[in-house]
């Protein structure tokens, strides 16, 4: 079921996540959030994954989320199951170690463009509309469109999407730093495709290091990125390597500083 809902699959050193749930434009409910989740993971995992595309399946990037998925929840299950774990899988997405690029094939407006902002790169086609439209119905952007959005956009371009109901078409959200390619209808995945290529002939510990070391500027997870930094750093030294093997031998480890 849940490769149904969400795919991942390998092109070389290209991993490709697609949202397949075209019938409903790709809008996100549970089951959906679980796959992307599972995907992300198994993304991570792939050691010769260098660059990771997210793709909506169909006429829509992602719509947000599924109406009809949580407008019967009660109050805590919509805190709890609903926007805290849509939270975590779109942190997740954001942290994934490799770069990643957000395919606007489609709209993506909503929880779909809170999801395309917590990717580091946004090739839109000029057909494309992008907008926070949830308090026309009563609600609020939920999956941080007014914490990562703000800090990546800017507060003024947030509340025009937020507050003011705009809608911008690719050209105006190019203007506006909300995505960075604007291409032709149909031509977003080799845009991307072709982007990613160059990403991956950087040096791949070099260019995660340097995500890392960005999202500590930028506030997304200065904690956690700090630590894995550090952490890397150390796993490379002698120093480990003396300490694990005294560590197995009940010995006291010599270090020298390597």
């Amino acid at each position: 079921m849940s490769e149904r809902l969400v795919s991942f699959e390998t092109d070389g050193d290209l991993g490709i996540v697609t949202l397949r749930r075209p019938e409903k434009f790709n809008a996100l409910d549970i089951a959906m959030l679980r796959a992307l989740e599972a995907a992300l993971d198994t993304a991570e995992a792939a050691d010769g994954v260098r660059v990771v595309l997210l793709c909506g399946e169909g006429k829509g990037f992602c719509a947000g989320g599924d109406v009809e998925a949580w407008s019967q929840m009660s109050a805590a299950d919509f805190q709890v199951q609903w926007v805290r774990y849509g939270h975590r899988v779109f942190d997740r997405l954001a942290r994934l170690r490799q770069p990643t690029i957000a395919v606007l094939s489609g709209h993506a407006l909503g929880g779909g463009l809170e999801l395309a902002v917590a990717c580091d790169f946004r090739v839109a086609e000029a057909q494309v509309k992008l907008g926070l439209p949830e308090t026309s119905i009563g609600v609020v952007p939920g999956w941080s469109g007014t914490q990562r959005a703000v800090r990546r956009f800017g507060a003024q371009t947030v509340r025009r999407m937020a507050l003011g109901g705009e809608t911008f078409v690719a050209a105006e959200a190019l203007a506006l730093g909300i995505v960075d390619r604007v291409v032709d209808a149909g031509e977003a995945f080799t845009e991307a495709r072709a982007w990613a290529g160059k990403i991956a002939e950087r040096g791949p510990l070099a260019t995660e290091a340097a995500k890392l070391m960005i999202a500590i500027a930028e506030g997304e997870e200065s904690a956690a990125a700090t630590e894995a930094l550090a952490s890397g750093f150390i796993a490379l030294t002698g120093d480990l390597k003396a300490g694990v093997e005294a560590f197995k031998a009940k010995q006291k480890p010599a270090f020298s500083r390597s």
